[in-house]
């Protein structure tokens, strides 16, 4: 049996705010979510939330801790991982929350790995 999608609350129906958009959908999808933990999502979220149309924001880490009720260890670890990650550039004070890298196609994948691997059976 399948669910049939309806809206339920047309009156509260989401819009895209002018300053910004929501979170890209490939976090799911590509499995970022599933390389860090929920700290570092939390960091995520709240840059994403207050960062400007360019993605730029700038908060002192003992406001990201108290906001957050991150210790200030596990904050610069979750800005870490989000650096890491490629989601985040971070130049003291400020952040930027950057575009998520266009994925490569599949065809294009497996043609590299074609001329990698050569003729090999």
């Amino acid at each position: 049996m399948s669910t049939t999608k309806r809206v339920l609350n047309l009156e509260r129906l989401r819009q895209v705010p002018e300053h910004f958009s929501w979170l890209d959908h490939r976090l799911v999808r590509e499995h970022y979510i599933e390389k860090a933990d929920v700290s570092t999502w939390a960091l995520y979220l709240f840059l994403v939330t207050v960062a400007d149309a360019q993605g730029l924001s700038y908060y002192a880490d003992a406001t990201l801790s108290r906001r957050l009720g991150l210790h200030p260890s596990r904050l610069a670890q979750a800005r870490r991982d989000l650096i890491g990650l490629g989601l985040v550039a971070y130049d003291p004070p400020l952040y930027q929350v950057l575009g998520l890298p266009e994925a490569v196609p599949i065809a294009t994948r497996l043609a590299r790995l074609h001329a990698v691997l050569g003729d090999r059976p």
